[in-house]
């Protein structure tokens, strides 16, 4: 009797067992399902940058990425309803990174030019700069004519080397010397390995509010130039959903207050 009743007893412990594990997995699997259905998970855009190109794009103090082109990209993001990733480049292999499918978009300080316009998809210009040259404030160099013999520095595959070479005072150059980044051109230039720097307009005032009384920049100017995002070329619905957004920044003036923050006035280019 006694054995019945433990077998009896053994098996409903059992049976009640397999009842309260059913009724987990049902309950988990419906939780589940209704996550799944009520959750949607955002298209991610990659966006290739260059993280020593301020106040375009940079690292701050904290190491974190900064800059109005980071800010821009953000705000387009929210208004395509994607998420935005970051991917600092090397800046000389920035197309073959765009057309591998490494990233969607190269955004950062990168200037429209015929050549790249051949490789590359733009959406219409969004700032103006210039090519500069920089020199430090005690050099004797005052005018592009004073760059006969001298070493110059600039960024390797920037338009930088582009607006030079298109200069006549090009052929009188002594030496032109190429860096990975604007960083180590200005470096050297500080420590005398350069004479001078040929960089973006934009670029090169930042350094000039942040270091007071350490260069200057020549009057003349070597050539204009706009800023545009560049698209796969193709890749025509990434182009007009990401020009859409930059239009609606323009009109609600959000594209305003960005530049407002990082360059003091309103520097967007309007149609």
């Amino acid at each position: 009797m006694k054995r019945r009743l433990f077998l009896f007893i053994t098996l409903l412990v059992f049976s009640m067992v397999l009842a309260a594990c059913a009724s987990s997995e049902d309950s988990s699997s419906d939780g589940a399902g209704e996550a799944n259905d009520t959750s949607e998970e955002k298209e991610v855009i990659v966006i290739g940058v260059d993280d020593k190109f301020a106040p375009m794009g940079f690292r701050d103090e904290n190491n974190e990425l900064v800059g109005f082109d980071i800010d821009y990209a953000r705000a387009a993001a929210e208004y395509m309803g994607v998420e935005v990733k970051f991917q600092p480049i090397d800046w000389k292999t920035k197309e073959n990174e765009l057309n591998s499918g490494r990233i969607d978009l190269i955004w950062n300080g990168y200037t429209i030019t015929p050549e790249r316009e051949e490789k590359v998809d733009f959406t219409k210009p969004y700032l103006a700069n210039s090519q500069v040259v920089a020199t430090l404030v005690d050099s004797d160099i005052e005018s592009l004519e004073d760059l006969e013999g001298k070493n110059v520095g600039l960024q390797a595959l920037s338009s930088a080397m582009d607006a030079l070479q298109d200069h006549p005072i090009y052929e009188k150059i002594g030496t032109v010397t190429e860096f990975s980044d604007n960083v180590l051109a200005l470096n050297d230039l500080k420590s005398g390995r350069v004479d001078a720097v040929v960089i973006d307009e934009v670029v090169i005032n930042y350094y000039m509010s942040i270091e007071e009384n350490t260069f200057k920049v020549l009057d003349e100017s070597l050539a204009p130039e706009l800023y545009g995002v560049g698209v796969k070329k193709g890749n025509t619905e990434l182009l007009n959903k990401l020009q859409e957004a930059l239009d609606k920044m323009n009109e609600d003036g959000t594209a305003a207050e960005i530049s407002k923050k990082w360059f003091g006035e309103d520097k967007i280019l309007k149609d």
